[in-house]
Protein backbone atom coordinates (compact mmCIF):
# COMPACT_ATOMS: atom_id res chain seq x y z
CA UNK A 1 0.00 0.00 0.00
CA UNK A 2 1.94 3.04 -1.17
CA UNK A 3 1.17 6.69 -0.23
CA UNK A 4 3.43 7.79 -2.69
CA UNK A 5 2.80 8.36 -6.16
CA UNK A 6 6.24 7.66 -7.96
CA UNK A 7 5.51 9.37 -11.04
CA UNK A 8 4.77 12.50 -9.12
CA UNK A 9 8.14 12.46 -7.01
CA UNK A 10 10.07 11.83 -10.83
CA UNK A 11 11.87 8.53 -9.45
CA UNK A 12 13.84 7.28 -12.23
CA UNK A 13 16.32 4.26 -12.25
CA UNK A 14 19.50 5.54 -10.82
CA UNK A 15 18.54 7.32 -8.96
CA UNK A 16 20.06 7.89 -4.94
CA UNK A 17 16.64 7.84 -2.56
CA UNK A 18 16.35 8.08 1.40
CA UNK A 19 13.45 6.68 2.71
CA UNK A 20 13.02 7.93 6.21
CA UNK A 21 10.93 6.20 9.23
CA UNK A 22 10.78 3.48 6.31
CA UNK A 23 9.08 0.86 8.82
CA UNK A 24 8.40 -2.13 6.98
CA UNK A 25 9.66 -0.58 4.06
CA UNK A 26 6.55 -0.66 1.64
CA UNK A 27 8.33 2.71 -0.46
CA UNK A 28 11.87 1.54 -0.20
CA UNK A 29 10.50 -1.80 -1.93
CA UNK A 30 8.75 0.01 -4.63
CA UNK A 31 12.05 2.37 -5.14
CA UNK A 32 13.87 -0.53 -5.78
CA UNK A 33 11.77 -2.43 -8.23
CA UNK A 34 12.16 0.96 -9.97
CA UNK A 35 16.08 0.86 -10.35
CA UNK A 36 16.89 3.24 -7.47
CA UNK A 37 19.75 3.03 -4.73
CA UNK A 38 17.40 3.14 -2.00
CA UNK A 39 18.58 3.77 1.97
CA UNK A 40 16.32 3.25 4.44
CA UNK A 41 16.42 4.73 7.79
CA UNK A 42 14.57 4.10 10.58
CA UNK A 43 14.93 5.03 14.56
CA UNK A 44 13.74 1.62 15.64
CA UNK A 45 16.50 -0.52 15.16
CA UNK A 46 14.19 -4.10 14.86
CA UNK A 47 12.36 -2.49 12.19
CA UNK A 48 15.86 -1.65 10.57
CA UNK A 49 16.49 -5.21 10.80
CA UNK A 50 13.56 -6.40 9.81
CA UNK A 51 13.78 -4.41 6.12
CA UNK A 52 17.18 -5.16 5.72
CA UNK A 53 16.17 -8.59 5.65
CA UNK A 54 13.17 -8.59 3.58
CA UNK A 55 15.77 -5.82 1.47
CA UNK A 56 18.14 -9.21 0.61
CA UNK A 57 15.42 -11.26 -0.67
CA UNK A 58 13.96 -8.70 -2.92
CA UNK A 59 17.30 -8.77 -4.27
CA UNK A 60 17.69 -12.34 -4.66
CA UNK A 61 14.14 -12.95 -5.81
CA UNK A 62 12.42 -10.57 -7.18
CA UNK A 63 12.69 -10.23 -10.81
CA UNK A 64 11.14 -6.60 -11.40
CA UNK A 65 14.64 -6.05 -9.07
CA UNK A 66 17.01 -7.87 -10.69
CA UNK A 67 15.66 -6.60 -14.45
CA UNK A 68 16.08 -2.75 -12.67
CA UNK A 69 19.14 -3.24 -10.87
CA UNK A 70 18.12 -1.34 -8.16
CA UNK A 71 19.83 -2.00 -4.48
CA UNK A 72 19.26 -0.96 -1.00
CA UNK A 73 20.41 -1.10 2.52
CA UNK A 74 19.06 0.12 5.98
CA UNK A 75 20.42 2.19 8.72
CA UNK A 76 19.51 2.97 11.87
CA UNK A 77 19.41 7.23 12.26
CA UNK A 78 17.73 9.76 13.89
CA UNK A 79 15.44 12.13 11.83
CA UNK A 80 17.09 15.38 13.79
CA UNK A 81 20.86 13.97 12.96
CA UNK A 82 21.09 12.31 9.87
CA UNK A 83 24.20 10.63 9.09
CA UNK A 84 24.76 11.70 5.41
CA UNK A 85 26.74 14.46 3.74
CA UNK A 86 24.91 17.25 2.18
CA UNK A 87 23.22 16.70 -1.26
CA UNK A 88 23.45 12.68 -0.69
CA UNK A 89 19.95 12.21 -2.60
CA UNK A 90 18.18 12.59 -5.24
CA UNK A 91 14.93 12.16 -3.93
CA UNK A 92 13.69 11.54 -0.28
CA UNK A 93 10.18 10.11 0.97
CA UNK A 94 9.40 11.46 4.61
CA UNK A 95 6.01 9.30 5.00
CA UNK A 96 3.84 9.53 8.63
CA UNK A 97 6.86 10.59 10.02
CA UNK A 98 6.60 14.48 11.28
CA UNK A 99 3.85 13.93 13.06
CA UNK A 100 6.09 11.92 15.53
CA UNK A 101 8.86 14.29 15.54
CA UNK A 102 8.40 16.72 18.35
CA UNK A 103 11.41 19.23 16.61
CA UNK A 104 9.78 18.91 12.68
CA UNK A 105 11.29 22.39 11.78
CA UNK A 106 14.76 20.81 12.56
CA UNK A 107 13.71 17.37 11.27
CA UNK A 108 12.67 19.34 7.79
CA UNK A 109 16.26 20.78 8.31
CA UNK A 110 17.89 17.82 7.95
CA UNK A 111 15.91 16.18 4.84
CA UNK A 112 16.46 19.44 3.23
CA UNK A 113 20.14 19.44 3.60
CA UNK A 114 20.80 15.78 2.19
CA UNK A 115 19.17 16.42 -0.55
CA UNK A 116 20.25 17.83 -3.58
CA UNK A 117 19.39 21.11 -5.62
CA UNK A 118 16.94 19.70 -8.03
CA UNK A 119 15.94 17.18 -6.04
CA UNK A 120 12.24 16.16 -4.65
CA UNK A 121 10.50 15.66 -1.96
CA UNK A 122 7.48 13.51 -1.14
CA UNK A 123 6.47 14.08 2.95
CA UNK A 124 3.14 12.75 3.71
CA UNK A 125 0.99 13.22 7.10
CA UNK A 126 -2.21 12.17 8.46
CA UNK A 127 -5.15 14.89 6.97
CA UNK A 128 -6.25 17.05 9.29
CA UNK A 129 -9.80 16.39 9.55
CA UNK A 130 -9.90 12.59 9.75
CA UNK A 131 -6.97 12.70 12.52
CA UNK A 132 -8.82 15.66 14.50
CA UNK A 133 -11.72 12.89 14.81
CA UNK A 134 -9.58 10.30 15.44
CA UNK A 135 -8.25 12.23 18.32
CA UNK A 136 -11.50 13.26 19.37
CA UNK A 137 -12.74 9.92 19.60
CA UNK A 138 -9.89 8.18 21.64
CA UNK A 139 -7.32 9.34 23.86
CA UNK A 140 -5.35 5.72 23.29
CA UNK A 141 -5.04 6.82 19.62
CA UNK A 142 -2.71 9.28 20.19
CA UNK A 143 -1.33 9.42 23.53
CA UNK A 144 1.06 6.30 23.26
CA UNK A 145 4.99 6.63 23.37
CA UNK A 146 6.04 8.05 20.38
CA UNK A 147 2.78 8.70 18.92
CA UNK A 148 1.03 11.78 17.18
CA UNK A 149 1.94 14.44 18.77
CA UNK A 150 0.32 17.09 16.58
CA UNK A 151 -2.28 17.60 13.81
CA UNK A 152 -1.16 19.59 10.83
CA UNK A 153 -3.14 21.76 8.74
CA UNK A 154 -2.13 21.73 4.91
CA UNK A 155 -1.19 25.29 4.81
CA UNK A 156 0.66 24.86 8.11
CA UNK A 157 2.76 21.79 6.59
CA UNK A 158 3.80 23.29 3.65
CA UNK A 159 4.46 26.51 4.83
CA UNK A 160 7.08 24.97 7.21
CA UNK A 161 8.36 22.80 4.34
CA UNK A 162 8.68 26.46 2.16
CA UNK A 163 10.47 28.22 5.10
CA UNK A 164 13.35 25.66 4.49
CA UNK A 165 13.96 26.21 1.16
CA UNK A 166 11.38 24.26 -0.61
CA UNK A 167 9.34 24.66 -3.49
CA UNK A 168 5.75 22.65 -3.69
CA UNK A 169 4.37 21.46 -6.85
CA UNK A 170 1.79 19.27 -6.02
CA UNK A 171 -0.12 17.41 -3.77
CA UNK A 172 -3.04 15.09 -3.16
CA UNK A 173 -4.74 12.71 -0.56
CA UNK A 174 -4.28 8.94 -0.08
CA UNK A 175 -6.34 6.17 1.49
CA UNK A 176 -10.17 7.22 2.20
CA UNK A 177 -10.97 3.51 2.79
CA UNK A 178 -8.99 3.71 5.78
CA UNK A 179 -10.21 6.47 7.53
CA UNK A 180 -13.76 4.79 8.47
CA UNK A 181 -11.84 2.10 9.88
CA UNK A 182 -9.61 4.61 12.19
CA UNK A 183 -12.80 5.80 12.82
CA UNK A 184 -13.96 2.76 14.00
CA UNK A 185 -10.92 1.20 16.07
CA UNK A 186 -11.02 4.42 18.66
CA UNK A 187 -15.06 4.00 18.86
CA UNK A 188 -14.52 0.39 20.04
CA UNK A 189 -10.91 0.53 21.83
CA UNK A 190 -7.76 1.21 19.76
CA UNK A 191 -6.43 -1.66 21.36
CA UNK A 192 -9.63 -4.44 20.65
CA UNK A 193 -8.33 -6.35 17.33
CA UNK A 194 -11.06 -8.68 18.10
CA UNK A 195 -14.31 -6.92 17.69
CA UNK A 196 -15.97 -8.22 15.27
CA UNK A 197 -16.36 -5.65 12.92
CA UNK A 198 -12.69 -4.15 13.29
CA UNK A 199 -12.02 -7.80 11.85
CA UNK A 200 -14.45 -6.90 9.17
CA UNK A 201 -13.50 -3.74 8.35
CA UNK A 202 -9.58 -5.33 8.32
CA UNK A 203 -10.97 -8.25 5.87
CA UNK A 204 -11.45 -5.63 3.54
CA UNK A 205 -8.77 -3.59 3.59
CA UNK A 206 -6.45 -6.54 3.25
CA UNK A 207 -8.66 -8.17 -0.02
CA UNK A 208 -8.38 -4.14 -1.27
CA UNK A 209 -4.72 -3.67 -0.68
CA UNK A 210 -3.93 -7.40 -2.69
CA UNK A 211 -6.51 -7.76 -5.19
CA UNK A 212 -6.93 -3.91 -5.95
CA UNK A 213 -10.20 -4.46 -8.08
CA UNK A 214 -12.43 -1.64 -8.78
CA UNK A 215 -15.14 -2.41 -6.12
CA UNK A 216 -12.70 -0.91 -3.96
CA UNK A 217 -10.22 0.85 -5.55
CA UNK A 218 -13.12 3.61 -7.29
CA UNK A 219 -14.74 4.57 -4.17
CA UNK A 220 -10.98 5.04 -2.77
CA UNK A 221 -10.13 7.19 -5.55
CA UNK A 222 -13.70 9.06 -5.16
CA UNK A 223 -13.44 9.71 -2.01
CA UNK A 224 -9.84 10.42 -1.04
CA UNK A 225 -10.31 14.49 -1.58
CA UNK A 226 -13.14 14.34 1.41
CA UNK A 227 -12.05 11.89 3.42
CA UNK A 228 -8.83 10.70 2.45
CA UNK A 229 -6.33 9.39 5.31
CA UNK A 230 -2.89 11.09 4.27
CA UNK A 231 -1.93 14.62 3.15
CA UNK A 232 0.26 14.38 0.51
CA UNK A 233 3.50 16.66 -0.61
CA UNK A 234 5.47 16.67 -3.08
CA UNK A 235 8.72 19.29 -3.19
CA UNK A 236 11.63 20.45 -4.75
CA UNK A 237 14.57 21.75 -3.71
CA UNK A 238 15.71 24.75 -6.24
CA UNK A 239 19.03 24.92 -7.78
CA UNK A 240 21.05 27.73 -6.56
Amino acid sequence: MLTVQYERLRVSAGDRLLDLGAGGGRHAFEAMRRGAAVVAVDADSAAAKDCAALMAALLEEDEAVRTTRGTGGTTVGDALDLPFPDGSFDRVIASEVLEHVPEDRRAIAELVRVLRPGGTMAVTVPRWLPELICWALSDDYHQVPGGHIRIYRRQTLVGRLEGAGLRPYATHHAHALHTPYWWLKCLVGVKDDQHRLVQAYHRLLVWDITKAKPLTRVPDRLLNPVIGKSLVVYLEKPCA
